[in-house]
């Protein structure tokens, strides 16, 4: 009897082990590819789970009858997982939603850490921020962000500021790093071209505010990385689109994208054309992205991206006050005899690749090349740029203990070798005419960056980062006003030593406190050195600054409420300015110094969030940033601008909006923002008016079938129709400031996408 129940009891237990089996797995954000700890892992239909440890990693026994897995975790999507009949290691790939303060990661500083652990003043936005508005543009997305502005001074013509960074710019953005998939994305003369990126292209973007020289190089507005959208995990759709709006906007779209756990790949081309608000404004761009990343294993990871953009837009001009307020929508009339415009093509190519050595020891190295060729008739002459750079980026990081405290330490380097052909010819009413000058220029410009982190006793977070950096230019001038032979200029900057500093304190989950000092550079550009009136500028020195800055980060209410709270003093030294000649000539000189104090916060309350109810979503939000910039120590001839307000900064600016989201599909985003009166030039003689804008968007989504997603949106812009101007000519020659912005508008559209396979 014995043996009987002792071979019944074998028996159990071997029939039991086949009716079970361990499944073990990875849970990572979808974006940054970084484990995800904490995450629920349930089997579905039971109350049986595990949850992810700091790896991420979980390993769970789950009975052979079982073939989906649930996993969750707060602020991001819930996934029903397929359990593959064969592997017994699986990847699991979250995309967010409402992420709060405590679940947002981000990449800035290098650190992959959570918002509430990083010390920095950083605004993140996802897909869900840009799609709030029509996705013509990144500018009313980037402006929700307290410190940033960015302007459309006509058509597909940006600029983009941090904390004031850039508004005395020619043209493009300057004193601001860009990156794109982490390949530094700028353009051979040192400027960025923003109007080559298509909007709706871009799945999530970091703002870095202030100087971040310690792993960015030079720059000390901030920093802005940009990824491209990706294919979701496990599956593969075909997806078009087409919106049409007012003042002529025609826009459609087709994206193929395909993912899986160990593959992603993304085809999207845009065109998009406009009449434009203004005479002579009109814009056409075809834009072309292809992006894929590879994950052959986990310990690498292998991403690309090709960009390619075809942009035309025309250049109305700036107008004097009597013109704005008589017409807002008419045009210089010399740009319009001149047909002033600019035709720009551009490619940007850029590879990257990450390996984990070890669970200590990781690199991440990117190579990429940039292509552009430019013809701009201008009022006073026709330009014909040809421009290529090439570089590279490497960091490696070192994870250890020392003394029980867990440290990283962090390695690298970027360099960028860049040349630009610019000739300049005479304009004739949009033809070139005759050679004035021919110019080569050539721009070599790398730096090194060191980084310590340390996890301290009592939840405190140190952080001590520097780099090295070097930059020079050389011009060729091969033909010039009575020129016989290759006339060169040299201009060597001495290395610039960026150092950083920054602790954080976590008092709980739901509130922490942070602060640095961090110094930074921004050097000239190629345009600032070499105006079109072909002088070479040796005399402009580099911009300097050094800034300090506290924050408070938290969340209350059981995270229903979250709020950002930044204050920071910057000063700046050598600042560089604009003025005009008598002939209308944009040239550049150094102007002492200015001191820039401001404030920025972001808070928003979560009314209802609830999945299960009719109305899944009702949030409400707002941000304001107060910036009290001074010129410090200015004079300019026999004028002294000490203690003016900087040009183009308005004191105040205020956004504030309302979602609502339902469980049958439909959404309403509503945005409303303030901005205050701010001088337009140095002598604070003349100001532009403050203004109120207010917009939404109202949209129906829905899923049919299981295959056919579809969504039908529409909005306004500008609802109020106010008269304003959004990218003013600071320090304008002939009193003409003004470029008027489009009054009320309105878009609809249609967006269809076919599942070919999901899992």
């Amino acid at each position: 009897m014995r043996k009987i129940f002792l071979l019944f009891f074998f028996c159990s237990i071997w029939f039991n082990a086949l009716a079970q089996r361990q499944v073990a797995g990875r849970v990572l954000d979808s974006q940054l590819r970084q484990p995800l700890a904490g995450a629920s892992v349930g089997i579905l239909n039971t109350g049986e789970g595990t949850i992810t440890d700091e790896g991420g990693r979980f390993l769970l026994t789950v009975p052979s009858e079982t073939d989906s897995l649930v996993i969750s975790m707060i602020g991001y999507q819930m996934r029903n997982v397929k359990l593959p009949r064969t592997e017994r290691d699986i990847t699991v790939l979250l995309q967010t939603t409402n992420a709060l303060l405590t679940e947002v990661k981000v990449t800035g500083y290098e650190t992959n850490r959570p918002l509430m652990e990083t010390a920095g003043a950083i605004g993140v936005l996802h897909a869900r921020d840009i799609n709030r508005f029509n996705t013509t543009t990144l500018v009313p997305a980037l402006n929700l962000v307290p410190g940033v502005r960015m302007e459309e001074r006509a058509t597909a013509s940006y600029r983009l500021s941090i904390r004031g960074s850039s508004l005395r710019a020619p043209f493009g953005v300057r004193n601001v790093k860009l990156y794109l998939n982490e390949i530094p994305l700028v353009e051979a003369n040192g400027t960025i071209p923003l109007n080559l990126l298509d909007a709706a292209t871009i799945g999530r973007i970091e703002v870095i505010k202030g100087p971040a020289g310690s792993t960015y190089g030079a720059g000390t507005g901030g920093t802005v990385l940009l990824e491209t959208l990706r294919a979701p995990a496990g599956e593969t759709s075909a997806e078009v689109g087409a919106m049409i709006g007012s003042f002529g906007l025609l826009r459609y779209n087709a994206t193929v994208a395909a993912g899986s756990d160990k593959a992603s790949f993304l085809v999207r081309y845009t065109k998009q054309q406009l009449d434009g608000y203004r005479q002579q404004s009109a814009m056409d761009r075809d834009v072309l992205l292809i992006s894929g990343q590879l994950y052959p294993s986990d310990k690498q990871t292998f991403s690309f991206h090709g960009y390619y953009s075809d942009l035309y837009y025309e250049l109305p001009g700036a107008l004097n006050r009597e013109q704005y307020e008589a017409n807002p929508r008419q045009a210089r009339q010399l740009n319009v005899d001149q047909k002033a415009a600019l035709n720009l093509n551009g490619v940007n190519i850029g590879l990257n690749h990450k390996y984990d050595f070890s669970p200590q020891v990781s690199n991440s190295t990117s190579v990429f090349g940039v292509f552009s060729f430019l013809n701009h008739p201008f009022t006073n002459d026709y330009e014909r740029n040809t421009n290529q750079a090439f570089g590279g980026r490497t960091k490696t990081t070192y994870k250890t203990v020392i003394g029980g405290v867990g440290t990283r330490f962090m390695l690298g380097g970027e360099w960028q070798r860049s040349f630009v052909n610019s000739r300049h010819y005479e304009n004739i009413k949009g033809v070139s005419g005759k050679l004035n000058f021919d110019d080569e220029v050539t721009l070599e410009q790398g730096f090194v960056f060191a980084q310590a982190e340390a996890d301290l006793p009592k939840n405190f977070i140190f952080t001590l980062g520097a780099s090295l950096n070097d930059m020079q230019y050389r011009l060729d001038r091969v033909t010039g006003p009575g020129q016989t032979n290759i006339m060169e200029n040299r201009r060597q900057f001495d290395p610039q030593f960026s150092p950083r500093v920054g602790l954080v304190k976590v008092f709980s989950p739901q509130l922490a406190a942070h602060g640095s000092i961090s110094a930074g550079f921004s050097p000239p550009t190629d345009a600032e050195i070499r105006p079109s009136d072909a002088s070479f500028n040796r005399s402009l020195n580099p911009e300097r600054g050094t800034n300090y800055e506290l924050g408070l980060r938290g969340n209350l209410f059981n995270e229903k409420l979250t709020f950002d709270l930044t204050g920071f003093q910057f000063q700046l030294n050598e600042t560089i300015v604009s003025r005009a000649t008598s002939t209308g000539v944009v040239v550049f000189n150094n102007a002492g110094a200015t001191d820039q104090k401001g404030v920025e916060a972001a808070v928003s309350y979560n009314i209802i969030q609830a999945p299960t109810l009719p109305v899944s979503l009702l949030k409400a939000w707002s941000t304001y940033a107060y910036s009290h910039f001074r010129f410090k120590d200015y004079q300019r001839d026999d004028q002294d601008y000490s203690g003016n307000e900087l040009t183009g900064t308005p004191p105040h600016v205020l956004t504030a909006g309302l979602d609502a989201e339902s469980r049958l599909g439909f959404y309403l985003n509503i945005t409303g923002n303030y901005t205050s009166r701010l001088p337009l030039n140095d002598a604070n003689t003349v100001y532009a008016d403050e203004f109120v804008l207010l917009g939404a968007r109202a949209g129906f989504k829905r899923t049919l079938s299981q295959r056919w997603q579809t969504e039908i949106y529409g909005g306004v812009d500008n609802a109020l129709d106010k008269t304003y101007s959004l990218g003013n000519d600071l320090n304008g020659f002939g009193n003409r400031y003004f470029q008027a912005a489009p009054g009320r508008n309105y878009y609809t559209g249609v967006q269809v996408k076919y599942l070919l396979v999901t899992r």
